[in-house]
């Protein structure tokens, strides 16, 4: 799937909804519990998925390889994948100090 920045997507197989933040320069497959995400939200399949590998909500997420970075704005239970690898999660950027 083509992304491109300020695309919605959601998971088909629970709650997990993504904000592509930076989209990458070539196409991808993001993909939450096994099954692509798309620009539509659909009716829920619910299959099980490992809770500590899912999104948290208001994190950013990216994956280096590809340039893509999401942010998640509605969490849920499923582990999301761009081309088969875990997006890894962002560190906060510090702020300065306010001596």
């Amino acid at each position: 799937m083509k992304l491109r920045a300020g695309m919605r997507l959601w998971s088909g197989v629970c709650t997990t909804e993504v904000v592509v933040i930076r989209a990458p320069k070539s196409e991808v497959e993001l993909s939450c519990g096994g099954v692509p995400m798309t620009a539509s939200k659909l009716a829920l399949t619910p299959t099980e998925s490992d809770p500590e590998l899912a999104l948290l909500l208001g994190k950013r997420y990216s994956d280096a390889e590809t340039g893509l970075e999401v942010l998640c704005v509605q969490d849920g239970h499923g582990q999301v994948l761009v081309d088969g690898r875990p997006l890894s999660l962002q560190a906060a950027a510090a702020l300065p100090a306010s001596d």
